[in-house]
């Protein structure tokens, strides 16, 4: 049986979009691993169905870096005189441009050792190019037909993360992308922004296949969930504004939490992790936001569409501070829409935006003031139940037909059989 890994920049606790992938090709005749990066509380090996899952703890002079995706000890940063800690910050400042992308060097070199041979590298996001090149490189030498798929999730010089980067690092980064990106086989993008981006960026002469991160089908039990209520004991007039996902900066969490605020008899539910974690639950215990912000763990993908569609609203107020998070469509606007959720989106987001709009799936927020995410909010829980109810069915139906992962999986297929090497 060919085998296939696909490689991703982070823990995968889990992660959809490789889970999706994972399973197509097992469905294609590969036998499947993903390749994730160490986290302390995460089994190193564990299976997903028929997906195996190995976390690779990060090896070589880099090992430490991967720590600086947690949250930094506060103990630690605060010991010393003020200067020795602007020193301490500059030299992590001077690290992260020179070595970009230091936090993933360590799990690179723990893949160049560790990670059997594989004919099919698919690699999530730029921060897994590169050492699914060099798996290529190594299993080409060996006398094998190894072959790497881009998966352009987003345009990572240009994310949120790359924000403090000075524009001429970014500059002198972005040759090192071009070439990487450049070097993969094949090169798939999760929507035609992204996959026009890269195009441009990169100087492809083909344009990335659009592979959308559309979620598996799902279909509504006969009685609706209300997994969110049952967990929390809420009562049935209390209204739901859910946010769910990856936790952080620059996601809309703290505009979000006051503009619930300002809406009767709603609460903001959080549905999370990584580093936002802890300051979501400081908020849960602010007597400000006390009996109005409660934050829950992540759930499994699977499990995700009946707590989507417990929540009467979808929070998806992000600020537009990148382009990467202008035109993305992350997996919580499309999950949304499978669960037949109304969305509440930020201002200025227009790829998301024109697929609202065309498909009336909730509204857009003037700004990102709490004032107008509160309006916007109650625009969509004040409308009559039977209106409400009527329109949730419509929004599920259409991503059922329209936006769900069979029909993104078939473009993904053609990408993989064109890469098969001819029988022997």
């Amino acid at each position: 049986m060919s085998r296939a890994v696909v490689l991703v920049g982070n823990p995968a606790r889990p992660y959809s979009r490789a889970l999706r992938i994972g399973r197509t090709l097992i469905a294609a005749g590969y036998d499947v691993e993903i390749a994730a990066t160490w986290q302390e509380d995460a089994p190193e090996r564990e299976h997903d169905g028929e997906i195996a899952i190995n976390r690779y703890r990060p090896i070589g002079r880099f090992a430490g870096s991967a720590a600086r995706y947690q949250p930094p000890d506060r103990a630690r940063s605060a010991a010393g005189s003020r200067l020795a800690r602007v020193v301490r910050t500059q030299r992590a400042r001077l690290i992260s441009w020179i070595f970009w992308p230091h936090t993933v060097r360590g799990w690179w070199g723990a893949l160049a050792r560790d990670l059997p041979p594989a004919d099919l590298y698919h690699a999530c996001g730029l921060l897994a190019l590169p050492p699914a090149l060099a798996a290529r490189g190594r299993d080409r030498r060996a006398g094998r037909r190894s072959r790497v798929i881009y998966d352009v999730i987003d345009i990572t010089l240009e994310s949120n993360a790359a924000l403090a980067l000075p524009w001429l690092v970014r500059r002198l980064l972005g040759f090192r992308e071009r070439r990487w990106a450049r070097g993969a086989d094949a090169r798939i993008a999760v929507n035609d922004s992204f996959a026009d981006r890269g195009r441009a960026r990169w100087g492809l002469a083909d344009r990335p296949v659009v592979v959308p991160n559309y979620p598996e089908p799902w279909t509504p039990p006969p009685a609706a969930p209300d997994l969110i209520r049952d967990e929390l004991g809420l009562s049935g007039d209390v209204r739901i504004c859910l946010f769910w996902g990856r936790l952080g900066p620059n996601l809309g969490l703290a505009e979000t939490a006051e503009a619930v605020l300002t809406v009767p008899s709603a609460v903001m539910v959080v549905l999370g992790f990584g580093r936002g974690w802890d300051a979501s639950l400081a908020r849960d215990r602010d007597p400000r936001f006390a009996g109005r912000h409660f934050t829950l763990p992540a759930q499994h993908p699977d499990a995700l569409p009946a707590w989507i569609a417990s929540a009467d609203v979808a929070l998806i107020a992000l600020p537009p501070v990148s382009y990467n998070q202008r035109y993305t469509t992350p997996n919580k606007f499309l999950e949304a829409m499978m669960a037949g959720t109304p969305i509440v989106l930020g201002p200025d987001l227009p790829t998301m935006a024109e697929i609202l709009r065309r498909e009336d799936l909730g509204r857009v927020a003037g700004s990102m003031a709490p004032a107008d995410i509160g309006r916007t909010i109650r625009e969509i829980l004040d409308l009559p139940p039977e209106e409400r109810q009527a329109w949730r069915s419509r929004i599920a139906e259409t991503a059922r037909t329209r936006y769900s992962w069979p029909q993104a999986a078939a473009a993904y297929r053609e990408v993989v059989a064109s890469l098969r090497p001819p029988a022997d």
